[in-house]
């Protein structure tokens, strides 16, 4: 379950900026959107949340910062000294160029409560930390920094909280890796479920990248995973009445569009390779005939809804956390509202399941199927840095109009325009 995600100095972000999957306690609509964490003294926290803005305005670049996050914890100990971090800071101003990029998630594991976090630069970590709050008090794991002055590196291991080999994790840690990573390869149990929660907890989908029609190609392969995708599909009204996979050799495929010389090739080399092509059963209006239909002939929506079943039951199915960038790409608005209804329903979402999505569907601000406090909004400040705020910051009451309210600029976070002058 996560509870917040901060991020400081990366891309399109100067300062820190955080967004809160706490519920507010002052609003009373939809509560099948929220669940209790099971924690005492904890706020309830929402099943999703999405993010407004115009283009530009770093929508992207918060999926982006989870994503890096996410990569660098299950990652960074596999590389070697020496190696160049891949993080960006913000570009746009000398201070930024000089500072580290910092990330830090706050979430639930096993019924307890982890902060952790690290801050990096190119060439190093330069702080990381970990504090876990077992009986709702805080306890400090493990430390690191660097220290500014001696130019050295700082630890404070906490050997009541971390049984085990901590020198040994610790001299085995790179200044371009986190400990927390390195630990995990060196049989850390204490440290383990704060690793898990990152490796199978945690989904990101990158930014401008189909999501793969595979991953629901391959819950196909067996009856019950057919059936499963098919019901699936038909709860979003898509009329298919069946799936079919064929399998065929890229050699018996056409490639009408390549170079005779190309296409030759091509088959030749690749004749052996085995591709799996998707289609749908639906029957024909007038006598009822099944007809296969091959993908390219559906929809970009049918074809994107396919794509998002497994991933989608998955998330359900596992209680995990989704950062996705523009999920109604493609999709109608009612398609939009269906697979955030699958996130908000107590029968489909019984594991405490949470999505995080950028949009540009206001439509979903109509009043019905969203709390207030699910709407954030992502917009550039004066000097150019993404600044992302919740609009339950503005006094706005049930039932109020918000797509309206949104749309005339009551909020922010919406494209301005200059007149254009011929040039």
């Amino acid at each position: 379950m996560l509870i917040e995600f901060s991020v400081t100095n990366y891309l399109s972000f100067c300062e820190r900026q955080t967004l809160s999957m706490a519920a507010s306690s002052q609003y009373r609509e939809n509560p099948e959107n929220t669940f209790a964490p099971g924690l005492p003294r904890m706020p309830k926290l929402l099943k999703s949340t999405v993010i407004y803005g115009p283009n530009a305005s770093g929508k992207s670049n918060l999926i982006r910062a989870a994503l890096f996050m996410w990569d660098f914890v299950l990652n960074s100990s596999k590389g070697q000294e020496g190696d160049i971090i891949d993080v960006h800071p913000f570009l746009l101003n000398n201070k930024n160029l000089q500072a580290p990029s910092v990330f830090e998630m706050i979430f639930i594991e096993d019924e307890i409560r982890y902060q952790y976090g690290f801050a990096v630069t190119r060439e190093r970590v330069t702080h990381e930390w970990l504090i876990a709050y077992p009986s709702g008090r805080p306890q400090r794991w493990f430390e690191r920094y660097l220290d500014a002055e001696s130019g050295k590196e700082v630890w404070n291991l906490h050997k009541k909280y971390m049984p085990g080999n901590r020198e040994v994790w610790r001299d085995a840690t790179r200044k371009n890796a986190l400990f927390l990573s390195t630990a995990i390869q060196l049989n850390s149990a204490s440290l383990r479920p704060v690793f898990d929660w990152f490796d199978k907890r945690l989904r990101v989908f990158r930014p401008h990248v189909e999501v793969s029609k595979e991953f629901s190609a391959s819950l196909c392969k067996d009856a019950e995973g057919r059936l499963k995708v098919l019901k699936f599909l038909n709860q979003a009204d898509m009329d298919i009445e069946g799936i079919r996979l064929e399998s065929r050799s890229v050699g018996d495929l056409g490639m009408d569009d390549l170079p005779p010389e190309v296409r030759a090739a091509l088959q030749k080399e690749m004749s052996s390779t085995i591709v799996t092509e998707i289609r749908f059963e639906r029957s024909m209006a007038d006598t009822g005939k099944p007809v296969l239909l091959p993908w390219d002939a559906e929809s970009r929506g049918t074809q994107k809804l396919f794509a998002l079943a497994w991933p989608w039951m998955n998330i359900l199915g596992q209680g995990r956390v989704l950062f996705m960038d523009e999920m109604d790409t493609s999709l109608h608005h009612h398609l939009v509202k269906f697979l955030f209804g699958l996130m908000h329903d107590v029968t489909t979402n019984q594991y405490r399941a949470q999505l995080i999505s950028t949009t540009h569907d206001t439509a979903l601000m109509d009043p019905g199927a969203f709390r207030r406090d699910q709407f954030w909004m992502m917009e550039k400040s004066g000097d150019r840095c993404s600044e992302l705020y919740p609009i339950s910051d503005f006094d706005i009451e049930q039932g109020e109009p918000l797509q309206r309210r949104y749309l005339e600029g009551n909020f922010g976070a919406i494209p301005t325009f200059k007149r254009f002058k011929e040039l």
